[in-house]
């Protein structure tokens, strides 16, 4: 006869944003009822330090073989809550957290009973799940102390360095010919004032001194195997495909500037120029374009983000670029710096829908609008409208801050205040299968609690590559790469999800359909007793348990989600409840 199990169920109140939609009092006296449950307790924040002192107490006087936690999103506590069981004595795979917030008292603020009903059956399908757990242990696999960069601007140059002062080997490898990226065209880059050739020439300088840090131009990533820890990875160096073994990725692509279409904003006649192109002029210090001398300026912001689907643009830009307003509020000051070294005066008109100079860029914008550059703001219904009359530039806007009235503007030099674009990098996808958002940049795991981190094991995003960035912010995030990077192959092994799926090769008669699904090709055919069946790579596997409903006939089940465990949480909460 199996042992009875000793569960103890843990209820936070979260501060009131469970208790004030829950009733957690009544929640606590229906499910103490539950076989199995031998404590039952409430708590005011359950992750504070003392409610888990009290937890690892009840744990260890009453006994406990299992454990629930109703509280928040397993996300956020998930790891807090299995460190306190194993302070406990208890293997943390026994501990099954409910989230009653998220699905109770935050989807039911309107109705307190239902969400209190609802808890009910949430808890006392955890109950039904902790019951069928037993201990797991984390699967180790050690690291090579080896890092591949890919790109080669200031973010993958600033990583590399850091990675080589952890003691790190890092290959670093870029597209181009040169490496540096966009900061080569950058010129001087606010607020800081840095000059984008200088900052590219020190990291170069830098890296070609470092013994750690070899350097690969025109080379591509052609093929990626392995997991976590122990890549096997060919590139193709100047044709010539080089193997090499990592045991982490970095991607660092960066961005490419928007391109207008011919016609958008006058795009394609002369005397019309993107950001780039008038930062240029700016680092040569002449206000001239075309040798003629410039007297009145004029930018246009947004071309080319926060667009809307019309018939000459199918596949708009719907997201904000985040550095162009900054971008081009700092051009206004280096324009105005330039103005009072030539004693030349040029007049500035910043055509904007929305100023977003977030942060210490304000004062950026601050110190243009001081320097005399005058802005208008128009709504999308109305844009500028560039046209040529008489041989000369005219802005044509609807100020909405002056009442709607339309100014016509005569203009030496448009500016398109230009965004951010993700890179062409299709073959580079193939490879790395990194999922990208829609707006087109590779997309992080979650952007505030794991901002570098991508669903592939061991394979970190930083830079622009990642969403459109400043300078600063693209190093900062590179960093943060860096010490994901540094914490899993410093200590030479990493401990993984023992939450995996599992094949049966007594019932699997290989018919392939699991590997079909796998999305982190984690399943591989193997011969075993003289047949071909269906093996788990336990590294690549995240337990999605896509494999699971195609297999005809039933073998395979993941660890923490089993059929069994399942049925028995749907039996669970299928039960009447009276409050």
């Amino acid at each position: 006869m199996a042992k009875e199990r000793r569960i103890g169920v843990f209820i936070c109140y979260c501060g009131g944003n469970i208790s004030d939609y829950v009733d957690a009092e009544k929640v606590r006296e229906q499910v103490a009822r539950e076989p199995g449950v031998f404590v039952a307790r409430t708590f005011m924040f359950a992750c504070s330090d003392a409610a888990q002192q009290e937890m690892i107490t009840d744990i260890k006087i009453a006994g406990l073989d299992g454990l629930v936690v109703a509280s928040c999103s397993p996300t956020l506590h998930m790891h807090t809550f299995r460190g306190m069981a194993e302070r406990a004595g208890l293997n943390p795979y026994r501990y099954v957290q409910v989230n009653v917030r998220e699905q109770c008292s935050w989807a039911h603020t309107n109705n307190k009973m239902e969400a209190t009903e609802k808890a009910i059956h949430l808890i006392r399908a955890g109950i039904a799940k902790c019951a069928l757990t037993h201990p797991l242990n984390p699967l180790r696999v050690t690291t090579q102390p080896r890092v591949l960069v890919i790109g080669a601007g200031a973010a993958g140059m600033r990583a590399s360095l850091s990675l080589a002062d952890m003691g790190l080997a890092v290959y670093l490898i870029e597209k181009e010919a040169n490496p540096g990226g966009w900061s080569l065209e950058a010129g001087r880059m606010g607020p800081e004032g840095y000059l984008g050739l200088d900052v590219v020439t020190t990291l170069l300088q830098r890296i070609h001194e470092n013994d750690r840090i070899v350097l690969h131009t025109q080379t591509e990533l052609v093929e990626k195997t392995g997991s976590i820890g122990d890549f096997d990875v060919k590139i193709n160096v100047k044709g010539m495909q080089v193997s090499l073994n990592v045991g982490a990725i970095i991607v660092t692509t960066s961005f490419t500037p928007y391109s207008p279409e011919k016609g958008e904003y006058g795009w394609g006649a002369d005397g019309i120029v993107d950001l780039v192109q008038f930062r240029q002029i700016l680092t040569e210090g002449i206000l001239a374009y075309h040798a003629k001398p410039l007297r009145d300026i004029v930018f246009i912001y947004c071309a080319g983000s926060r667009q809307a689907e019309t018939e000459t643009c199918s596949n708009p830009n719907r997201y904000i670029s985040r550095y162009c307003c900054s971008a081009a509020t700092y051009s206004a000051v280096l324009l105005h710096e330039l103005e009072t070294q030539a004693k030349q005066t040029v007049n500035q008109y910043h055509l904007y829908r929305d100023i977003r100079t977030y942060g210490a860029l304000e004062t950026v914008y601050e110190e243009a609008r001081h320097g005399g550059a005058l802005f208008l703001r128009w709504e999308p219904e109305a844009p500028p409208v560039v046209e040529e009359v008489d041989g000369r530039l005219s802005v044509k806007v609807r100020d909405t801050l002056d009442g709607g009235e339309v100014i016509v503007i005569g203009a030496d030099l448009v500016v398109l205040v230009t965004g951010m674009e993700p890179r062409e990098n299709y073959k580079l996808n193939q490879v790395l299968k990194i999922p990208v958002g829609a707006d087109g940049f590779y997309k992080e795991i979650h952007p505030k609690l794991r901002p570098v981190e991508t669903v592939i094991d061991g394979v970190f995003i930083a830079g622009a590559a990642q969403s459109p960035k400043t300078m600063s912010e693209s190093v900062t995030s590179a960093l943060a790469a860096v010490a994901k990077t540094g914490g899993l192959l410093k200590k030479g092994y990493v401990n993984l999800e023992p939450l995996v799926a599992q094949a049966d090769t007594e019932k699997c008669t290989w018919c392939g359909e699991c590997l079909k699904v796998c999305p982190y090709n984690a399943i591989e055919k193997m011969i075993c007793a003289e047949k071909e069946v269906a093996i788990v790579i336990a590294s690549l596997c995240k337990g999605e348990g896509a494999c699971v409903p195609v297999c005809p006939q039933d073998a395979i089940d993941v660890e923490g989600f089993r059929n069994d465990q399942i049925i028995a949480m749907i039996d669970a909460s299928l039960k009447e409840t009276a409050i």
